[in-house]
């Protein structure tokens, strides 16, 4: 039953895939970049923000 769910649910996802991709026509590839690009600017500025943190403990007052 578990198997059945499962196939269950990947159909589902290709299902709005596809109606996704008819939906965007031809400006799917100009959605996805923009997707991926904001998430990649979000993931770079978090590894900043990381970097910096990780950084002042270290300084002991230095600038």
């Amino acid at each position: 039953m578990g198997k059945f769910f499962k196939l269950a649910g990947l159909a589902v996802v290709i299902a709005l895939a596809i109606a996704l991709a008819v939906v965007a026509g031809d400006y799917g590839p100009w959605y996805f970049a923009w997707l991926v690009g904001t998430t990649m600017i979000v993931l770079i500025a978090a590894a900043g923000a990381v970097l910096f943190d990780t950084q002042e403990p270290n300084s002991n007052g230095k600038v």
